[in-house]
């Protein structure tokens, strides 16, 4: 049987843009009120609030035929792979997740650690099952996006300090680029949401929102096939987005 993957490509001179959505941990336990984190009294409002714009991300990069994969954390019933089993040293914020036996979080073939309806994936969609904060630690991920030749991941979900960032650091340390939605992520701590914004917009990519994404791709998609003219070398356009985000200009490598 041959696979064949109808997909958005971008060529820009002679630069290849393949991009994947990484949708993190927006799972039942996380984010419901129903959910393990609910239960337990954790702080999910702002992971609620940013529900509608994942979603609305999420039709988008359907529609622009963007590969679009989801991460869900997740523990065995047996509790084998819990942090406790392997680190001497453990900070108390991880303490939920460990000593709260009546409580489970995200267990394995449970509601809890399903992702929520409103987003839920669909058969065209990859699911990612994950024991650690990154998305790439001991998970299909890396090899998924290599066979579909993706080079840039676009990323949202939950929490936006820890799953997120550290896919996303992750990502970008094994040669993918990243573009972080800032509207479409959430942390239960504003302070770190800020940190992370402000870390990966210094040192690993783009941090843009959803409807300024919406229109670079879309532009992106318009040189591609021609509709607008354009020099990549002279358009001022260009200059004026690198200096938004802060990039290196490397137009002369072109």
């Amino acid at each position: 049987m041959i696979f064949t993957f109808n997909m958005l490509q971008v060529k820009i001179g002679r630069n290849v843009v393949n991009f994947g959505l990484i949708v993190v941990d927006m799972q039942n336990g996380f984010v419901s009120s129903e959910g393990s984190y609910g239960k337990l009294g954790m702080n999910i409002e702002y992971y609620q609030k940013v529900i509608p714009k994942i979603k609305e991300l999420i039709n988008f990069c359907r529609n622009e035929k963007i590969p679009i994969f989801y991460t869900e954390a997740i523990r065995e019933p047996s509790g084998i792979d819990l942090l406790l089993h392997v680190h001497n040293i453990l900070p108390r914020t991880r303490e939920e997740r460990l000593q709260n036996k009546n409580i489970p979080i995200c267990v394995r073939g449970t509601w809890d650690a399903q992702t929520i309806d409103e987003i839920k994936p669909t058969e065209e969609d990859h699911v990612i099952l994950k024991r650690r904060d990154s998305a790439f630690q001991d998970t299909e991920l890396r090899m998924w996006l290599n066979t579909l030749k993706i080079n840039t991941l676009i990323f949202c979900g939950v929490d936006t300090s820890i799953c997120v960032e550290t896919s996303l650091r992750d990502g970008f340390n094994i040669g993918y680029d990243a573009i972080l939605v800032s509207d479409a992520t959430a942390s239960g701590i504003n302070k770190h949401y800020d940190t992370t914004i402000e870390r990966i917009r210094d040192y690993y990519g783009i941090v843009t929102d959803l409807s300024d994404l919406q229109k670079m791709i879309k532009k992106l998609e318009q040189i591609n096939s021609g509709e607008i003219e354009y020099d990549i070398k002279s358009d001022e356009s260009v200059s004026e987005f690198l200096e938004k985000h802060k990039l290196i200009d490397l137009r002369k490598e072109v």
